[in-house]
Parts: structure tokens; C-alpha cells; sequence
């Protein structure tokens, strides 16, 4: 790794060298050498700007999920002034794992089994879904608002079903379930969708 000149770009490097890490080996496996090997630094380097091994978890969580939400905000920010269904089936495109092997939602995956020992990842991980649920509620305002859904029960009960659905379906994608693949997992969303929006075009 280069070493940049400042501590901020520095802390970021090992950041993005730990999820490495921890995309490859799993937490139960992470040690800081490991880190460092990924990072291309001495063990010592980490330590010093990281003495606690699980405050460099915490951020490496906290940057995960805010890459993840940066992406799926900008796939759905894209057709802000389109259809809303299109809309729709691109938040659900955005939020399922693009294959057993994705590197986002299977650091994800691994770090949100931190959330019954810490208080601090669950409540990052309660944000996640959080700000998920409402992306889905404001696209599904939006299509309300337009005449374009219909729908069944509240749209923030729909969007909260609708996350909970395609987190599922990630998880089963990336724990590798040969019943379950990415195409699979979009059809159910968007049946679901159609379901609770009373819109056939999904």
C-alpha cells in the first residue's frame, strides 16, 4: 500500500484493507497481521493508528454501509423524474447481492452477525434498515402521489416488508443456497411488489 501523507487517507487505506480482509477470511478468523498483510504495512502501522482491533471493525461497518446506501441512493436517484415503477424495480435491483461472491453484501452479511454482542453495530445496522425502508416509502409516495400504486396497506409497512424480503433472499444468495439465485430473488421482489402496490407493470 502507498503510504498516503495524511492520517485521514491513511485510516481510509486500512479501512478498506480490513473489509478486504474480513470479505476473505470472516471475523472469526481476523487478525491484525492479516490486515496488515492486505493493507501491505507492518502489523505495528495498524495498531498504531487502530490499538483496538474492534474500533477498526466498527468503521470498517459504518464505511460498508455507507457505500452500499451511496450506490443503491444513486441507481434509484438516476430516473428520480421517471416512471416510478422503474424506479421501484431499480431499488429492487440495487438491494440483492449480484452474486454469491459480491464483496459489499457479504462484508455486510458478515459484520451485521456483530449486532447481538454490540450495541453499536446493531444500531448501525437498525439504520441501514431504516434508511432503506425509506428509500422504498418515498418511491412508493411518489407513485401514489402519480396514481401509479395503489396500495394495500401503508407504504411504509410495504416498503419495511419489502426490505425484509430482499434481505432474506441476500442472504440465502450469499450463503450460497443452490435454491436461490439473484433472478429468483428479483422475481419474488417484484411479484411481492405487485402484490402490495396493486401494480401489474411490476
Amino acid at each position: 500500500m502507498a503510504r498516503p501523507k495524511n492520517q485521514g487517507a491513511r485510516r481510509e487505506a486500512l479501512i478498506e484493507a480490513a473489509g478486504r480482509a474480513i470479505t476473505g477470511r470472516g471475523l472469526a478468523g481476523l487478525r491484525i497481521k492479516d490486515i496488515a498483510a492486505e493493507a501491505g504495512v507492518s502489523a505495528g502501522s495498524v495498531l498504531y493508528y487502530y490499538p483496538e482491533l474492534d474500533d477498526l471493525v466498527f468503521e470498517v461497518h459504518q464505511d460498508a454501509v455507507e457505500r452500499y446506501l451511496a450506490v443503491r441512493l444513486s441507481h434509484t436517484s438516476a430516473v428520480i423524474a421517471g416512471d416510478p415503477v422503474d424506479r421501484l424495480r431499480r431499488a429492487i435491483d440495487s438491494g440483492l447481492p449480484r452474486d454469491s461472491d459480491d464483496p459489499v453484501h457479504r462484508l455486510l452479511y458478515e459484520l451485521h452477525g456483530l449486532a447481538d454482542r454490540s450495541r453499536q453495530h446493531a444500531a448501525l445496522m437498525s439504520s441501514l434498515f431504516a434508511r432503506e425502508v425509506a428509500l422504498y416509502t418515498t418511491i412508493l409516495e411518489v407513485g401514489c402521489a402519480e396514481g401509479v400504486f395503489a396500495p394495500s396497506q401503508g407504504v411504509a409497512e410495504v416498503a419495511r416488508d419489502l426490505v425484509v424480503l430482499e434481505d432474506g433472499y441476500g442472504l440465502h444468495i450469499v450463503s450460497r443456497n443452490p435454491a436461490v439465485d439473484r433472478d429468483t430473488a428479483r422475481d419474488a421482489l417484484a411479484g411481492l411488489a405487485r402484490t402490495l402496490t396493486g401494480c401489474p407493470r411490476l
